[in-house]
């Protein structure tokens, strides 16, 4: 982690990961701009509070099909994206096309993978789940085969494989979920990079505006009219048995999944 002089009450608090990135600008053509929607819906009205502003972020085409198979590729560049919180890095696969991948932890500039079904299991590597030994971390899990990665996204995240029965492999996710997933769909071995994101202290209120998250106020501090945990004469405890929202949902220890169909996958729910 990186920690600066306190030449500020802000500056004494602040910590970012200290990380060197290739001094590269990104690729032209795998970037672009996309709308961004500040926490509105399509009747530009809010349906997420606490959004809106921030700087301009330039989006980063992502591979995540993974589908140039058998055509090993070397990391050429680590590179940072705003839009997520993992690094990226870019790849130049042996035919000479570059594309942006999510970056595992302990890859550098010069290392190598490949994805292939015989692909030894590496850091980087890409498989199939089947042929992935119990045990081993993965990320960029493959919900339907051949749709693309959907699991194990984020920073510092992985899934360990704990067993493969028919058509079948059981993860531990990083939430204590255990859940099955085809094993016919493709993985890559590792952990993503970037784990020491959980410790950033952001410092102070400018830098959250600057990541495009407005002012918060307190329910506490509200009129009674406004939530359930506002007035009273000075600060008084909630008033109420179980947390909610300012709606008056109940919003602590209440089950909100309600897929049926994936019910059937979920061998342990998570704590």
């Amino acid at each position: 982690m990186k920690k600066y002089n306190p030449t500020s009450p802000a500056r004494r608090q602040m910590e970012m990961v200290g990380f060197k990135f290739t001094d590269t600008k990104p690729l032209k053509g795998l970037t672009g701009f996309i709308h961004r929607s500040s926490g509105r819906n399509s009747f530009g009205r809010i349906t997420v509070r606490h959004r809106g502003g921030g700087v301009k972020r330039l989006f980063r085409q992502v591979d995540f099909l993974y589908d140039k198979k058998e055509i090993g590729g070397k990391i050429e560049a680590i590179e940072y994206d705003p839009n997520r919180s993992a690094f990226i890095g870019r790849v130049l696969y042996r035919d000479g096309e570059r594309r942006y991948v999510l970056l595992p932890q302990g890859m550098k500039v010069g290392s190598v993978f490949i994805v292939s079904e015989r692909a030894p299991i590496e850091t980087g590597n890409r498989l199939l789940l089947k042929n992935i030994p119990v045990g081993t971390r993965v990320f960029n899990i493959e919900l339907t085969p051949g749709m693309g990665a959907k699991l194990i996204r984020s920073a510092g995240g992985f899934a360990e494989v704990l067993a493969t029965e028919g058509d079948y492999t059981q993860l531990k996710m990083s939430s204590g979920e255990i859940r099955r997933v085809s094993s016919a769909g493709w993985a890559t071995v590792g952990s993503l990079s970037n784990p020491e994101r959980s410790f950033v202290s952001i410092g102070k209120a400018g830098r959250m505006r600057h990541m495009g998250r407005r002012p918060t106020v307190r329910g506490a501090a509200m009129n009674p009219r406004e939530h359930p945990y506002g007035g009273g004469e000075g600060r008084q405890p909630r008033g109420t048995r179980r947390p909610k929202s300012m709606w008056g949902k109940i919003i602590g220890g209440v089950k909100t999944r309600r897929n049926k169909r994936t019910e059937k996958f979920i061998i342990k729910r998570r704590k």
